[in-house]
């Protein structure tokens, strides 16, 4: 018996690792209706909440939240990370969750995991899917409720026949230390699952972590078969059940969690598959809808679920693509994500561009398909998921405009190969620079794969080299435009905010962070502003491993946890306070303070120990005034960017985040259209008016209820504390709330958390200073005030009269060619430097556009005192070898440009012949042809006005 179940065993692992085709999946039953997959939703979500008293969650947003690590949710439980890490605000709604349920919307694309480059291939992989779970939080219940829960809905709510599931369990990890998992198996076994269908694993399929550090532990999994006693068994995942009770240390080490959680999920796709006795989960009703949809709209034969050398013409893996991306392009625009040009937005872009390939190359769909399909989406999934009702014309409008876009970009970019082909010679490869021109990072947006597709289908290699060293330039261009890498700094891990908790330790007090005011007079002057200190007691000392010690000296870095504190610990998108503190009665050592940061409701210093620090001193907190003055300035000018925006592009404009530190602002909004020259100089007037203005800035709590309906009150898409703090410019808070007012139409009030100026007049000026388009609609500006925006007035005003100087050289001609090659190098140096500078970006983009004409007008001096050169050498060559057959000399010439033409002689050559019937051949360089005409003058005249044009 033993020998027989370990031989099934075997069979069993190899049919698990190989990804199941679904071909042998039989109905549960051939007499009943299939359940709708709206029912198995709901039978799943009405089953824990009715039976046992589970919360249901609303689905979080497919956009990430404070989480960099991902680039979409690709998992129910991302939203409790807070829970299983123990950093969830005590203050908070989810620190109350005990026992929840939800169907969690789910992206799998790019990044770490990511099923993208599979959708289409096989009948199961997704880029969207969604993913029924239940949790169980803080010891609520765990394994035996969790597999009996799993159980029942299984075999009793869905009625999937008992003699067809397998379980497997945690065999155990010797060189971890962790022996098997024998309570799950003998919970599966207690529960009526024959020992020959329980399985043991190892900790690559039963053992889950959520990273390389963080809450782990043994999970065991629920599978079917899809055989069903025809044959050997074919395993298929439906349900894994995770149980963490361990969590892994930054030495790898395993060490028991204080807390333990039951973190399970099933996907829902494949859970209808099996339910609805399907081959593969596409043949649900999740997608036959759209489907039919696809054939309708595009005419291609019917959807038949082919695979691999069956699907002749790729026709069914396009059905599956489109079928898919378009649910994934749905869904993530409703939650906020578009198309664009990095991370997440980026891969959305690039499904959106492998939907329209296979739709309009293989199922030779119309133009504006794809919006087409997208009420289909909503009629299948807005249930479920209200916000893809509310965004459906949205969500259209997109797909189709982007459509329209890639679609004009693939001709474009065809005729654009096409013309470079024709200038290369047979052995050359095709140029890097056209193809970065072409690529998502230039101007076509053209994925890359798909240029190396369309040029080896005509035979012509790639520079791949070349595309590398641009990848690398463009890679340093970005990362000094982007912000400051933060770093991770020092934590309170899950084990020391578990004992804060146990002790009763409360929350950080850090109201005194708003303490401060203006010294009489009015201004803001760094070493009279007053923001006043903060006494408190040491409640903690960490060292930088983390661990928890009574005291700290001689120069260590260590973890500061006080009572309170005025130190603005970093949220809100504004960066933390830096400065230091004292020991009362001991004011000469300074205590520096490097960052603070929030670590579930409690503020964690980073501090430098010159000398003895215990638990139970008293001390001293300074904040750096300069650092904290800078940031104010940047926060209260946020504010006003943001209103000036609103100003001068409409009430329609919003804020879609921001960063600001004490060397600068970063804005992202969403426009209708990249912004002009003349928009970013009017927002920038606006802003300076209202400085000048020196206004006064309100602050203050009120009652969350009380800011729901003012008119023209800005606020994020995030969750506000209650009371909830108001920054009102100009009007108090209580007049801006009022909603008969009307104040907060025609100034600057927001929710925030942030600290601020009392007056806008410390702002001193605000300069944007770059400006891009993250995404379709949503624009970044970067920004600096007071002297840096002064100094980048001055550098603009500098470069703007360096411009007109050399505008003035042109003008006037050059007589040699090594003059105007001098000139045209000026030109470019300029170009450099106004791409570079620290400048108004308005004044960039005036400039920029003056010296691209200026560059072609030098451009096309230099080649026209070349070739005047070129002709007069060419005479004195004749002259000197009037006899024999050939010339044998040497030419020097200053520069390459004319060893560069801008056309070359095939083509000249193929120009001209073709006038004359006749055909051509050659290289850059040289060509020959053949034709006949009686009218030689006018084959001249054809090659005069071809070259003329070219030029």
């Amino acid at each position: 018996m033993a020998a027989s179940v370990a031989a099934a065993a075997g069979r069993l692992r190899r049919a698990i690792r190989r990804s199941p085709s679904w071909r042998g999946l039989r109905a549960l039953s051939s007499e009943a209706p299939p359940i709708q997959a709206a029912a198995v939703r709901d039978a799943f979500l009405s089953f824990f909440r009715d039976r046992h008293g589970h919360r249901l969650v609303p689905s979080a947003s497919v956009r990430p939240r404070g989480d960099p690590s991902l680039l979409f949710v690709n998992a129910g439980m991302n939203q409790f990370k807070p829970i299983f890490l123990g950093t969830v605000d005590p203050r908070s709604e989810m620190a109350g969750f005990r026992r929840v349920a939800n169907s969690q919307k789910c992206v799998r694309a790019g990044g770490r995991h990511s099923d993208l480059e599979d959708v289409g291939r096989d009948l199961s992989h997704h880029t969207f899917f969604e993913m029924l779970g239940n949790w169980a939080f803080g010891g609520e219940y765990f394994k035996e409720e969790a597999c009996s829960m799993a159980w029942e809905l299984l075999t009793q709510v869905y009625g999937i026949p008992e003699d067809r599931l397998w379980v497997s369990y945690f065999g155990g990890d010797p060189k971890a230390g962790l022996g098997p998992d024998l309570e799950s198996r003998d919970i599966w076994l207690s529960l009526g699952v024959p020992a020959s269908r329980v399985l043991s694993f190892g900790p690559e399929e039963n053992f889950w972590e959520m990273g390389d550090t963080g809450p782990c532990g043994p999970c065991t999994e629920i599978h079917y078969d899809l055989a069903g006693g025809a044959g050997a068994p074919q395993l298929v995942e439906l349900w894994n059940l995770v149980f963490m009770q361990h969590n892994r240390e930054a030495d790898g080490s395993l060490q028991p969690l204080p807390q333990r959680h039951v973190d399970t999920g099933m996907g829902l796709e494949r859970l209808v598959a099996v339910l609805q006795g399907r081959l593969s989960t596409y043949d649900t009703d999740l997608f036959s809808p759209l489907l039919d949809a696809i054939h309708q709209g595009c005419g291609a034969p019917p959807y038949s679920g082919r695979i691999g050398a069956a699907d002749e013409g790729r026709t069914d893996t396009a059905y599956r693509v489109v079928a898919d991306h378009i649910r994934t392009l749905s869904v993530c625009i409703a939650d906020g994500v578009s198309p664009g040009m990095s991370g997440a937005p980026l891969v959305l872009r690039r499904i959106l561009r492998r939907a329209v390939r296979f739709s309009t190359e293989v199922l030779r769909a119309p133009p504006g398909f794809l919006g087409s399909l997208v009420p289909v989406v909503v009629e299948t999934l807005g249930d479920a998921y209200p916000e893809l009702r509310r965004s459906s014309a949205q969500i259209a409008s997109l797909v189709s405009e982007d459509e329209a876009a890639f679609l004009a970009s693939l001709q474009r970019g065809r005729r654009v190969i096409e013309r470079t082909l024709k200038r290369l010679g047979p052995s050359d490869v095709f140029p890097a620079e056209v193809a970065w021109s072409l690529s998502l990072s230039g101007n076509l947006g053209l994925p890359l794969d798909l240029v190396e597709l369309m040029l080896e289908e005509k035979g012509v290699p790639l520079d791949t080299a070349g595309l590398e060293r641009l990848a690398q330039e463009e890679a340093q261009h970005r990362a000094l435009q982007a912000e400051p890498v933060q770093e991770q700094g020092l934590r309170l891990n899950v084990h020391a905010l578990g004992e804060l908790q146990r002790r009763g330790v409360p929350p950080t007090d850090d109201s005194p962070k708003y303490s401060y005011s203006l010294q009489p007079g009015g201004s803001y002057i760094s070493a009279l502003a007053e923001f006043g200190t903060c006494e408190a007691q040491v409640l903690q000392l960490y060292t930088e491993d983390g661990t928890a010690v009574a005291s700290i000296g001689d120069g260590q870095h260590c973890g500061l946890l006080l009572d309170k504190t005025n130190f603005y610990a970093e949220q809100g998108g504004q960066a933390s306070d830096r400065g230091y503190l004292v020991l009362v009665g001991q004011q000469d050592v300074l205590f520096p303070v490097a960052r603070a940061q929030v670590c579930g409701g409690f503020i964690l210093h980073e501090v430098v120990a010159p000398e003895r620090l215990r638990v139970g001193d008293q001390v001293q907190l300074h904040v750096d005034e300069a650092w904290r003055l800078s940031c104010m300035e940047k926060h209260t000018a946020i504010h006003l960017l943001n209103w000036a925006l609103r100003q001068v592009l409409g009430p329609g404009t919003e804020q879609r985040g921001s960063h600001l530190n004490p060397e600068r602002l970063r804005f992202d909004v969403a426009t209708q259209a990249p912004l002009t020259p003349e928009q970013l100089r009017a927002v920038e007037v606006t802003v300076q008016k209202a400085v000048g203005r020196d206004e006064a800035v309100y602050m203050e709590e009120v009652a969350l209820a009380r800011t729901a309906h003012v008119p023209g009150l800005r606020s994020l898409d995030e969750v506000y504390p209650d009371p909830v703090r108001v920054v009102s410019v100009g009007v108090p808070v209580a007049h801006a709330l009022d909603p008969a007012s009307q104040a907060a139409l025609h100034t600057s009030v927001e929710l925030c958390c942030g600290t601020h100026l009392l007056r806008t007049g410390a702002i001193g000026d605000l300069v944007i200073i770059g400006e891009r388009q993250l995404v379709k609609g949503i624009t970044r500006l970067l920004a600096v005030n007071g002297e840096q925006a002064q100094q980048a007035r001055e550098v603009g005003q500098r470069l703007a009269q360096e411009v007109e100087a050399a505008a003035a050289r042109l003008s006037q001609g050059s007589r040699h060619v090594a003059e105007a090659h001098r000139l045209s190098k000026d030109m470019g140096r300029l170009t450099d430097a106004v791409d570079t500078a620290t400048m108004p970006q308005w004044q960039r983009r005036e400039l920029q556009a003056t010296l691209k004409a200026l560059q072609r007008r030098a451009n096309t001096a230099v080649r026209k005192l070349e070739m005047g050169q070129a002709a007069q050498k060419t005479q004195e060559l004749l002259q000197r070898h009037m006899e024999g057959p050939l010339i044998v000399d040497t030419v020097s010439t200053e520069s390459l440009s004319s060893a560069t033409p801008a056309f070359t002689a095939e083509a000249w050559a193929l120009a001209v012949c073709s006038h004359m019937g006749g055909k051509a051949w050659g290289s850059r360089v040289v060509a020959q042809g053949t034709g006949s005409t009686a009218d030689l003058e006018a084959a001249l005249s054809a090659a005069r006005a071809y070259a003329l044009n070219q030029l």
